[in-house]
């Protein structure tokens, strides 16, 4: 069978790449190996699909060329979903920090893009299994459901996360096939895992909650840690993650709307505990255990200045140094992949192989936590329907 494009990968941007390709006429085939379409997208946003963010930029992504992202965010805006989700009657709403969600859930995107595709005459065939992929005149793909050739092929294969969704390296290995580089992947917006001392700390406090700034590398972002028995997660922890690397340690500033000298020394006078009054700020299982470990509580009028300045230097920079992360089993991104130089930022094309394109996660852009990753998606599967 002969199609004018094949996309590999039924997500969020090998569909809106099908779409657009359809619009301008093209004959489409999409395959995926899942038994559904569209699984990230499903799981996305506890089920309610956190489709993209009001307030799109690129400094919100993660690339070895920063710039790269520029030209398909510019061509498909938040407000372009926008009008899709609004033709076809699907209610959202704003959650938090521009993050916008269905209020309903994740399978009307699915459903929209489905019925868009079908609209559109593409063809779309799961339970595929890609065996090989050759290019002479034309692209080979062999699959358990047959043999498919066309003259453009679109690799949206996505990354190494949710190993459980059937994620696969299949993307960056067909981009080795063609001689185009890859950056090394590794697992993004995941939580961390703790040596076994900070460990058994995090397993003792385990679901307490705190809001406070997260640091690393110059990146800080604010919103709650949460402490598990496997360590450190809540949405500030997964955004540095991404900026981490091993060996780095983490700040933290746990009081970041309070000055915690200045606090200090207003009620020095008085007797109450250290750790009594650390609880009227952080939940009181983490002040009474961070006490513990890291200073004698005993009344505040018992403390010098010198004591009392260093206690608040501890509490606006604590640092912790984790061991690793939980890996592509709780990753809800990949870092890394196709190299960007390899790319055109214009239609998402190889510069070495034309006809060949690379859309969404299997590329190295990666957004922060809120709604980047799918805008991506998005965004670039937008970007090659106009040229595949």
């Amino acid at each position: 069978m002969k199609k004018d494009v094949i996309i590999i990968g039924a997500g969020a941007s090998g569909l809106m790449c099908a779409i657009e390709a359809g619009k301008r006429g093209r004959s489409v085939l999409v395959l995926d190996h899942s038994e559904k379409i569209g699984e990230k997208i499903r799981v996305s946003g506890g089920g309610r699909c956190n489709f993209t963010n009001i307030d799109i930029r690129p400094d919100n992504y993660i690339s070895n060329n920063p710039h790269f992202c520029k030209s398909a965010l510019a061509r498909f805006t938040p407000n372009d979903f926008i009008a899709m989700l609004e033709r076809h009657g699907i209610d959202y709403y704003e959650k938090e920090a521009g993050q916008l969600f269905c209020r309903g859930s994740s399978g009307e995107i699915i459903n929209m893009l489905q019925e868009e595709c079908s609209r559109m005459g593409v063809e779309i065939r799961i339970h595929c299994r890609i065996e090989d992929v050759k290019r002479d005149d034309l692209f080979t793909v062999s699959t358990n459901l047959g043999t498919f050739e066309t003259e453009s092929l679109v690799v949206a294969t996505g990354g190494l996360s949710y190993p459980k969704l059937g994620a696969t390296d299949i993307g960056y290995r067909i981009a080795r096939q063609f001689g185009i580089k890859v950056v090394a992947a590794r697992p993004a917006l995941v939580p961390f895992t703790l040596t076994p001392q900070d460990l058994k700390i995090a397993t003792e406090l385990s679901g307490v909650s705190i809001n406070a700034v997260v640091t690393c590398h110059g990146r800080s972002f604010r919103g709650d840690i949460l402490f598990t028995h496997r360590g450190l997660s809540g949405p500030a922890i997964l955004q540095i993650s991404s900026y981490w690397n091993p060996g780095d340690v983490i700040n933290i500033n746990l009081l970041p709307d309070t000055d915690a000298y200045d606090l200090f020394m207003a009620r020095r006078q008085g007797r109450m505990e250290m750790h009594n009054l650390l609880s009227e700020f952080l939940p009181r299982r983490f002040a009474q255990k961070w006490c513990e470990l890291y200073i004698q509580s005993k009344p505040l009028n018992q403390y010098s200045d010198k004591e009392l300045k260093a206690i608040a230097q501890q509490i606006h920079n604590w640092t912790v140094k984790p061991i690793g992360t939980e890996g592509y089993k709780t990753a809800e991104v990949t870092l890394g992949g196709i190299d960007t130089d390899e790319l055109s930022s214009k239609t998402m094309e190889a510069k070495k192989v034309s006809g060949l394109y690379f859309i969404g996660e299997v590329v190295d852009v990666t957004g922060q936590l809120g709604g980047y990753n799918l805008h991506w998606a998005w965004a670039s599967g937008f970007a090659a329907g106009q040229y595949v």
